[in-house]
Protein backbone atom coordinates (compact mmCIF):
# COMPACT_ATOMS: atom_id res chain seq x y z
CA UNK A 1 0.00 0.00 0.00
CA UNK A 2 1.02 3.64 -0.52
CA UNK A 3 0.40 4.71 3.23
CA UNK A 4 3.37 3.29 4.10
CA UNK A 5 5.98 3.68 1.23
CA UNK A 6 8.06 6.82 0.35
CA UNK A 7 8.43 8.58 -2.72
CA UNK A 8 11.64 10.45 -3.87
CA UNK A 9 11.21 13.58 -1.24
CA UNK A 10 11.09 11.03 1.98
CA UNK A 11 7.59 11.99 2.87
CA UNK A 12 4.76 9.85 2.90
CA UNK A 13 1.77 10.51 0.68
CA UNK A 14 -1.59 9.22 1.97
CA UNK A 15 -0.92 9.05 5.57
CA UNK A 16 -2.46 12.06 6.63
CA UNK A 17 -5.43 11.09 4.02
CA UNK A 18 -6.12 7.68 6.30
CA UNK A 19 -9.11 8.51 8.46
CA UNK A 20 -10.70 4.91 9.21
CA UNK A 21 -9.82 1.56 9.27
CA UNK A 22 -12.03 0.52 6.32
CA UNK A 23 -10.35 3.31 4.37
CA UNK A 24 -6.94 2.77 2.52
CA UNK A 25 -5.54 4.66 -0.28
CA UNK A 26 -3.40 3.98 -3.27
CA UNK A 27 -1.60 6.00 -5.68
CA UNK A 28 -3.56 7.15 -9.01
CA UNK A 29 -2.44 7.78 -12.19
CA UNK A 30 -1.69 11.93 -11.46
CA UNK A 31 0.61 13.12 -9.02
CA UNK A 32 -1.81 14.50 -6.47
CA UNK A 33 -4.57 11.94 -7.06
CA UNK A 34 -5.90 9.42 -4.54
CA UNK A 35 -7.90 6.66 -4.85
CA UNK A 36 -9.62 5.54 -1.92
CA UNK A 37 -10.72 1.76 -1.56
CA UNK A 38 -13.36 0.88 1.13
CA UNK A 39 -13.46 -2.07 2.51
CA UNK A 40 -16.49 -4.42 2.78
CA UNK A 41 -15.97 -5.36 6.06
CA UNK A 42 -16.27 -1.57 7.72
CA UNK A 43 -19.07 -0.46 5.25
CA UNK A 44 -20.82 1.17 7.83
CA UNK A 45 -20.78 4.26 6.13
CA UNK A 46 -24.76 4.73 5.40
CA UNK A 47 -25.81 5.10 9.00
CA UNK A 48 -23.39 7.82 9.42
CA UNK A 49 -24.45 9.36 6.51
CA UNK A 50 -27.86 9.49 7.85
CA UNK A 51 -26.23 10.77 10.97
CA UNK A 52 -25.02 13.52 9.03
CA UNK A 53 -27.69 14.29 7.84
CA UNK A 54 -29.42 14.60 10.14
CA UNK A 55 -27.06 16.75 12.26
CA UNK A 56 -26.97 19.15 8.93
CA UNK A 57 -30.55 19.37 9.10
CA UNK A 58 -30.20 20.21 12.91
CA UNK A 59 -28.05 22.62 12.31
CA UNK A 60 -29.90 23.87 9.35
CA UNK A 61 -32.94 24.96 11.71
CA UNK A 62 -30.50 26.81 14.57
CA UNK A 63 -29.46 28.64 11.87
CA UNK A 64 -32.58 29.78 10.86
CA UNK A 65 -33.26 30.36 14.76
CA UNK A 66 -30.49 32.60 15.34
CA UNK A 67 -31.09 34.01 12.02
CA UNK A 68 -35.27 35.36 13.33
CA UNK A 69 -33.48 36.22 16.70
CA UNK A 70 -30.97 38.29 15.24
CA UNK A 71 -33.28 39.98 12.76
CA UNK A 72 -35.79 40.94 15.46
CA UNK A 73 -33.04 41.84 17.89
CA UNK A 74 -32.34 44.29 14.62
CA UNK A 75 -35.82 45.43 14.59
CA UNK A 76 -35.57 46.30 18.36
CA UNK A 77 -32.57 48.03 17.83
CA UNK A 78 -34.13 50.38 15.20
CA UNK A 79 -37.32 51.38 17.55
CA UNK A 80 -35.00 52.04 19.96
CA UNK A 81 -33.09 54.03 18.02
CA UNK A 82 -35.92 55.89 16.54
CA UNK A 83 -37.31 56.37 20.18
CA UNK A 84 -33.97 58.05 21.36
CA UNK A 85 -33.47 60.41 18.03
CA UNK A 86 -37.27 61.76 18.93
CA UNK A 87 -35.99 62.18 22.65
CA UNK A 88 -33.01 64.33 22.24
CA UNK A 89 -35.79 66.20 19.49
CA UNK A 90 -37.61 66.55 22.46
CA UNK A 91 -35.41 67.55 25.44
CA UNK A 92 -33.60 69.97 22.44
CA UNK A 93 -36.85 71.16 21.69
CA UNK A 94 -37.32 72.12 25.72
CA UNK A 95 -34.00 73.32 26.24
CA UNK A 96 -34.63 76.25 23.05
CA UNK A 97 -37.67 76.85 24.81
CA UNK A 98 -36.28 77.76 28.43
CA UNK A 99 -33.46 79.68 26.70
CA UNK A 100 -35.86 81.98 25.19
CA UNK A 101 -38.06 82.48 28.20
CA UNK A 102 -34.56 83.06 30.44
CA UNK A 103 -33.36 85.51 28.09
CA UNK A 104 -37.08 87.59 27.62
CA UNK A 105 -37.14 87.64 31.00
CA UNK A 106 -33.92 88.96 31.64
CA UNK A 107 -32.19 89.11 34.80
CA UNK A 108 -34.92 90.09 37.03
CA UNK A 109 -34.90 86.26 38.24
CA UNK A 110 -31.05 87.13 40.03
CA UNK A 111 -32.99 89.86 41.61
CA UNK A 112 -35.65 88.11 42.57
CA UNK A 113 -33.40 84.96 44.29
CA UNK A 114 -31.63 88.09 46.15
CA UNK A 115 -34.32 89.86 47.33
CA UNK A 116 -35.55 85.92 48.69
CA UNK A 117 -32.26 85.43 49.92
CA UNK A 118 -32.01 88.95 52.06
CA UNK A 119 -35.71 88.45 53.58
CA UNK A 120 -34.57 84.55 54.50
CA UNK A 121 -31.33 86.20 56.41
CA UNK A 122 -33.53 89.26 57.74
CA UNK A 123 -36.59 86.76 59.04
CA UNK A 124 -33.48 84.23 60.83
CA UNK A 125 -31.83 87.69 62.47
CA UNK A 126 -35.08 88.64 63.93
CA UNK A 127 -36.11 85.37 64.86
CA UNK A 128 -32.95 84.83 67.08
CA UNK A 129 -33.26 88.25 68.25
CA UNK A 130 -36.91 87.62 69.97
CA UNK A 131 -35.99 84.20 70.66
CA UNK A 132 -33.50 85.24 73.42
CA UNK A 133 -35.80 87.20 75.46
Amino acid sequence: MASSSNRGGGYYVAAPYRSREGLTTRQGTGSEEIQLRIDPMHADLDGEISDLRTQVRQLKSVASEIESEAKNQNEFINQLQMTLIKAQAGVKNNMRKLNKSIIQSGSSHVLHVVLFALFCLLLVYLWSKFSRR
